[in-house]
């Protein structure tokens, strides 16, 4: 008959049994854990996935409208019928919808500039320059930054590597702590101007309101039907510095309720004050729009998407040419 073991050695047992419950408890813990957190991932991604799928509808949707808006309003689009800014929802199961469609190209097109040289590459656009500068100081932007800011913005996008007299090339960037050079190619979001030398996040958030980085290597034209009284500094940025914010934004009070005829009809208030603009500033105006900005905003359950399109509506039917997702940066 065997002998009974100490006691001693039944006490450690007995630790050891318990230990290894501590242990196999702690580990399916974890494993349970884990599963729950794969389970509530995946079931975030799809519904991230449907609440993306709602954004493109609203895509299509806005798109169509647009077309519909732009038949009809022939030569002119105006804020007659008060479609700027205005939410649409859109009916979706266990949750809500909303699109919103602006005027898009009311803003200086930081693409343009530059323009498209005959080899493809891309090369100062000097009037842009100086209207961006201008742009600059009028929303009070330090007037010893801007031509830095607008040679430096310059450098970024043209194809050369030679710098402007205030601009920076690539070794203005490539000594940096993080090195990176110029993209020698447009802009696809306005958030790559936080990158160019001499851009400081006051400047970036003072600029961003009355930015874009439209698809295009030429300036942006402006809807003088559509812009906004606030927007002023955008039709200011036109003409010489004799022209104020508070002047510029008297002329946009005074727009007809159905929109000007023509660009030749609005052009006739400053000339009032004998304001004479330069060509380019005349032809920087339209009565109609091509760019049209839509935003989305999707709540499913606990799911919310912000997204941003951009649609061109320079020939029929409308189309998509960008999208992003979240706030803007």
């Amino acid at each position: 008959m065997p002998a009974d073991h100490p006691p001693r050695e039944r006490g450690a047992a007995l630790l050891m049994v318990l230990l290894l419950v501590a242990v196999i408890s702690v580990l399916a813990a974890t494993a349970l854990e884990k599963l729950r957190l794969s389970t509530r991932l995946a079931g975030n991604a799809a519904a991230i996935e449907q609440a993306r799928a709602y954004g493109y509808a609203a895509e299509t949707l806005a798109a169509a409208r647009v077309t519909t808006m732009l038949g009809q309003a022939g030569k002119r689009v105006t804020l007659v019928g008060g479609w700027s800014g205005k939410p649409f929802g859109l009916p979706i199961p266990g949750g809500r919808a909303t699109a919103r469609v602006r005027d898009g190209g009311n803003c200086f097109n930081l693409n343009g500039l530059v323009r498209q040289a005959e080899a493809g590459t891309y090369i100062m656009n000097p009037g842009a320059q100086v209207q961006f500068s201008r742009l600059m100081r009028l929303v009070g932007v330090p007037a010893s930054l801007t031509d830095g800011i607008a040679d430096a913005a310059t450098d970024w996008i043209d194809s050369d590597t030679a710098p402007l007299a205030a601009g920076a090339e690539d070794n203005a960037y490539t000594g940096a702590a993080v090195p990176y050079r110029t993209a020698n190619t447009l802009m696809a979001d306005i958030s790559e101007l936080r990158a160019v030398a001499g851009v400081t996040p006051e400047t970036y958030a003072r600029l961003r309101p009355w930015l874009c980085a439209l698809p295009v290597a030429k300036p942006a034209e402006i809807n003088v039907n559509t812009l906004l009284p606030e927007q002023a500094p955008l039709f200011a940025m036109l003409l010489p510095d004799t022209l104020s914010v508070e002047a510029a934004r008297q002329f946009l009070l005074k727009r007809p309720p159905q929109g000007f005829e023509s660009t030749e009809a609005f052009w006739k208030l400053p000339a009032q004050s004998a304001i004479t603009p330069s060509p380019d500033a005349t032809a920087q105006t339209s009565v109609t729009t091509r760019w049209f900005a839509l935003q989305v905003d999707v709540a499913l359950g606990s799911t919310e998407l912000e997204q941003h399109s951009m649609i061109d509506a320079t020939i029929l039917p409308a189309r998509l040419v960008s999208r992003s997702w979240g706030e803007p940066s």
